[in-house]
């Protein structure tokens, strides 16, 4: 994309298995200075990159964690409904 990242930003949050994904992104709403992650939630993420606009990028590395399927999500504002998916570790 091109827009800047105040007017469509992109992120990736890996989320513990057991969390509520449409609560995290409702919270996630009101937390533009942190990344739009949650401070409240930090403890329901297993990983999550910064926030991005266009012709941006970003990379994070991380420990896999125990064998199970979990979730990820773009927090940004309105995107977890189109932009998640499910990581599944073996």
């Amino acid at each position: 994309g091109k827009a800047p990242v105040t007017a469509m930003g992109h992120n990736v949050v890996f989320l513990k298995m057991g969390t509520n994904v449409d609560d995290f992104a409702k919270a996630a709403i009101a937390a533009k200075d942190n990344e739009y992650v949650p401070k409240d939630l930090e403890g329901e993420v297993i990983a999550h990159t910064k926030t991005i606009g266009g012709g941006e990028s970003t990379t994070i590395e991380f420990t896999a964690p125990e064998a199970g399927v979990y979730d990820y999500i773009c927090s940004f504002p309105g995107h977890h409904g189109t932009m998640h998916g499910t990581l599944t570790v073996e």
